[in-house]
């Protein structure tokens, strides 16, 4: 029984301390006054973090759930190699002023604070969708919080340079969330360090996903995963079966960790030379975080549009090779992995693997050729149709090419802009149009209705006009309920983003071109982020409108109306059929 008291009053140390962390950080990173840079305020940081590692060591010896003793080793671990850091720097500078070491140590001891309270946040997340059974709810409500919470993030003082209003920081919240990238403010200019990197923290969690995260660590954590948890994180990481769910967090997660650190690094090199860029640590890791999650924010005053990037081809062919792996999902990439590893395999073995088992997938064939003929189609289209209008700044076929394929890329819902979109000729807009309804594939960080819904759309469009009653491609029968829904979704977004213009119409001043509104209606509902300089206009009214459909087409109104209506019970029983004339 004692121990059970002990443990009682361990949870509420635990809130207590939650509670103090929290403080801190607003503190030390939302406002900016002296005293974040006073000695005893440095020195209340050192004593919390020795408290800390008391009070997890103590939880580590009375808590008796192996996973609950993993959270508190990790948590002293951290703390424990940050205040080792602080000491070796302090040693580094012991010839100087004790007020000098103390705030050379003081950004150390905030990002132990910063992690602290991280993993406390996911393992309370992992706690509320582990109580609540229903995956699609779960889902829509984690990116609901997250988008809320950082915009009161946003509206901290020591975000912005001149303040920003309630909407504007929601706004940009749900943007980056929903990894969109339409500003109504200047990311380079109105948010500083802190704020752009508040918002490079919600497009990561926003292109992957909370859920992923936090059933990331969970495994880490445990080493294992519950049933409910299983349900709550497969659908969202695109897992078939629930027993490798958590695995499959793992490997996503770390695969997108390892490829935004190998592009930013990329990043690096290609723009070392480039005076403009002061920070080119900090704009590489932003860069290519964004492009991966097609989020499409940048810290440049005009975007890629800026001169000193939009005629460096070697950086763009980065960001398009981010954006296209970004845009196939970890499902295509490990699919193709899997292949080269079994081709491997049979350089040593005498029996041919793949001549019995089919690596490749049916939708991995379906997405890459999709994407294949969409690129392609998109980057002589465009060149064809920009070539005496938006490519003549370009003088190399070179720079013509790569701008023309950008602009061919970035559309699938990536919305990075090299080219001053309202000097493109209407056919090429509407062209882009058409690329940023498709978007990018499932399972992927990017928006639109995606590759494989216009495929089977088109697919079975051939399917009637021959008179069939199933679709058959590359040697397999593609199910009904597929179909079904893939014109479910065409039909929702068609039918939202038509809403949604109608109502800009009607928020907007007469006069207000109606391309203009298309165009960034369906910028919106498909993720993109590009905008015909149309967004920092938006009435109040509007900004809301734009809020609610970028939400809508990140998480999809099906996926929704699916968490709502699957507790329905259905019967087993079947109506006499009748055919209804269409014609």
């Amino acid at each position: 029984m004692s121990k059970l008291k002990e443990q009682s009053w361990l949870n509420y140390l635990y809130r207590f301390f939650d509670i103090i962390v929290l403080f801190f950080i607003i503190i030390d990173l939302g406002y900016d006054h002296s005293d974040n840079f006073t000695s005893p305020h440095v020195l209340g940081l050192i004593v919390l973090s020795l408290l800390l590692i008391v009070f997890n060591t103590a939880k580590l010896y009375i808590y008796k759930y192996k996973n609950k003793k993993r959270v508190a080793l990790v948590n002293i671990i951290i703390i424990s190699v940050l205040l080792l850091i602080s000491i070796i720097v302090s040693i580094i500078h012991i010839n100087n002023d004790y007020h000098f070491i103390l705030q050379k140590i003081k950004p150390i001891l905030e990002l132990g604070l910063v992690l602290y309270f991280l993993l406390r946040l996911l393992v309370f997340v992992r706690y509320i969708y582990e109580l609540y059974f229903n995956p699609a709810i779960v889902f829509v409500g984690s990116f609901l919080i997250l988008a809320i919470l950082g915009a009161f993030l946003l509206m901290l003082p020591s975000a912005t340079t001149n303040g920003i209003s309630f909407t504007n920081a929601l706004f940009t919240s749900t943007s980056s969330v929903c990894v969109t990238g339409l500003a109504v403010l200047d990311t380079s200019k109105d948010f500083t360090l802190t704020g752009q990197s508040i918002i490079l923290v919600l497009i990561q969690l926003g292109g992957l996903g909370i859920l992923t995260f936090t059933s990331f660590f969970a495994f880490f954590f445990r080493g294992s995963s519950s049933f409910k948890e299983g349900l709550n994180t497969k659908d969202f990481i695109a897992q078939d079966g629930l027993k490798d769910v958590f695995r499959a967090a793992l490997n996503v997660v770390t695969f997108t960790l390892t490829l935004e650190i190998i592009g930013a690094i990329f990043i690096y090199f290609s723009i070392s030379e480039n005076a403009v860029i002061s920070d080119k640590v900090f704009f590489s890791v932003f860069h290519s975080i964004s492009a991966f999650c097609n989020a499409g924010f940048s810290i440049l005053p005009s975007g890629l549009f800026e001169e000193s990037i939009r005629f460096n081809y070697g950086f763009q062919w980065m960001i398009m090779i981010l954006i296209i792996l970004g845009g196939l999902g970890h499902n295509i990439i490990f699919n193709f992995f899997k292949k080269i590893k079994i081709s491997i395999f049979e350089l040593f073995e005498n029996h041919g693997i793949h001549k019995r088992i089919n690596i490749i997938t049916l939708n991995t064939k379906i997405v890459i050729y999709t994407t294949v003929i969409l690129l392609i189609v998109g980057w002589v289209f465009l060149f064809i149709s920009e070539y005496n209008n938006t490519l003549l700044e370009h003088t190399t076929i070179i720079g013509k090419l790569t701008n023309s394929a950008f602009s061919s890329v970035s559309p699938r819902t990536a919305g990075f802009n090299v080219v001053d979109y309202s000097k493109m000729t209407v056919p090429s807009l509407l062209f882009i149009i058409f690329l940023m309804w498709i978007g990018a594939s499932p399972a992927s960080t990017g928006g639109g209705i995606k590759t494989s819904t216009f495929a089977l759309a088109v697919l079975n469009i051939l399917t009637v006009a021959k008179g069939k009653s199933r679709i058959e491609i590359f040697g397999k029968r593609i199910s009904s309920e597929s179909t079904s829904r893939a014109f479910a979704i065409i039909f929702i977004s068609l039918i939202v983003i038509g809403i949604s213009i109608m109502a800009l119409l009607i928020f907007e001043p007469k006069g207000t071109p109606i391309l203009t509104v298309v165009f960034e209606c369906f910028s919106a509902f498909s993720t993109v982020g590009l905008s015909l300089n149309f967004t920092p206009t938006l009435s109040e009214s509007s900004k809301y409108v734009i809020i609610v459909i970028m939400f809508i087409g990140r998480i999809g109104m099906l996926n929704l109306m699916l968490g709502l209506l699957r507790q329905i019970n259905h019967q087993f029983y079947e109506y006499p059929k009748e055919n209804i004339l269409i014609n």
